[in-house]
């Protein structure tokens, strides 16, 4: 009798729930007894449970995580060189499905690259893909890329045509958490590059993690709407940072500071500041 049969016919099936949980983010479950988390750590191996398939099902085959035994040191450097190897965005994007260094590539579906019109005079850099971003392989395409798009609308550009858009990272973290310094450092010479290769008029850095990454911004209230300059390598390119349209889902109100920022954005592209 398999496990779902000892369940009950309306009981969900256990495999379909197990998987609900990993794509919400649960990587952790309480233990049934409690566990004195002050003790001397047992020896390697000591008390842990030895894995058996179910019956009437194969045992999954485990998933490689090669990314796990890379030194954050040394992924760093691959990842440079990688980077630096690419001609152009098609190489990055190849560089980067092959890259084992950063331990996100294990847990997302997709590689998020880019969208848009690399030959745009605006480049817009994102956070991190979300989860419709993970399954459909596209940054931005989710409640807040609709925002994005009609924000975009408002001031006559549409990624088609005018924009070219990438993320700081271009895997989800796990339960949409915010990325580890760790992990921003590990992907940055990828994105830094992408913006090399893409040669963009002007950089828009959205949210504060791009903001920071990018530019070395502190704060995004505080900084956001200021224009400064952005070395992408090649030459010097104007630069802007603004909020993330899923911050404006949650805070309607500040959507006039986005607006501002817009304005500028189109002002500038007009020759006009």
């Amino acid at each position: 009798m398999s496990l779902s049969d000892a369940a009950g016919p309306d009981a969900p099936d256990p495999y379909e729930l197990l998987s609900w949980y990993a794509e919400m983010g649960v990587t952790e479950a309480l233990d049934e007894t409690p566990r004195n988390h002050f003790a001397e750590p047992a020896p390697a191996g000591a008390g842990r449970p030895q894995l058996r398939s179910l019956p009437g099902r194969p045992a999954a085959p485990a998933r490689p995580i090669a990314a796990a035994a890379t030194a954050p040191d040394d992924a760093t450097v691959s990842a440079k060189a990688l980077a630096r190897e690419a001609r152009t965005l098609d190489e990055l994007k190849e560089a980067l499905a092959k890259f084992e260094g950063c331990a996100l590539k294990a847990t997302a579906k997709n590689l998020v690259f880019a969208d848009g019109n690399p030959e745009g005079r605006v480049m817009m850099v994102g956070e991190a893909p979300g989860a419709d971003e993970d399954r459909l392989g596209l940054p931005f395409v989710g409640r807040s890329g609709q925002l994005l798009d009609r924000m975009l609308a408002a001031i006559g550009l549409n990624r088609q045509n005018d924009v070219y858009i990438a993320n700081l990272l271009p895997w989800r973290p796990p339960g949409n958490r915010t990325p580890t310094p760790q992990e921003v450092a590990i992907c940055l010479p990828f994105i830094q590059r992408q913006i090399e290769l893409a040669d963009p008029d002007i950089l828009v850095c959205v949210g504060a993690p791009s903001a920071q990454g990018l530019l070395g911004f502190k704060g995004i209230m505080a900084s956001r709407g200021k224009w400064v300059e952005y070395d992408t390598g090649a030459r010097r390119i104007r630069a802007i940072a603004t909020l993330h349209p899923a911050y404006l889902l949650r805070r309607p109100l500040d959507k006039r500071l986005s607006w501002r920022d817009l304005r500028a954005l189109r002002a500038a592209l007009d020759g006009k500041n």
